[in-house]
């Protein structure tokens, strides 16, 4: 079934969207299920650009996300400051989770 995901870049990733006259959200036509890897390879986006998918309001690892037509995605980069991490659901993997 062919569909589209939504793709919004935060930050320098906003910036290279707007230098390839793509709209933010841009719409990314798909087949099926995509890895995350598959997503930034066809969009041209170097994996070390991409610190984390927020992926349905969910943060999400890269190397484990799966996307479907009609998923949303955020492309967040490395160095999103403190709060804003936080809000994000970001952490430190070397650090132990709050529970």
């Amino acid at each position: 079934m062919a569909g589209a995901i939504e793709v919004r870049g935060f930050m320098a990733l906003a910036a290279a969207f707007a230098a390839r006259g793509w709209a933010n959200p841009h719409r990314f036509a798909v087949e099926g299920e995509i890895t995350g890897a598959q997503l930034l390879a066809a969009l041209g986006v170097a994996s070390e650009e991409v610190e984390s998918l927020i992926l349905n309001r969910r943060a999400t690892p890269v190397d484990t996300a799966r996307l479907h037509p009609g998923d949303r995605v955020a492309l967040v980069p490395p160095g999103a400051p403190g709060p804003h991490r936080v809000l994000l659901g970001l952490r430190d993997p070397s650090k132990p989770a709050i529970r």
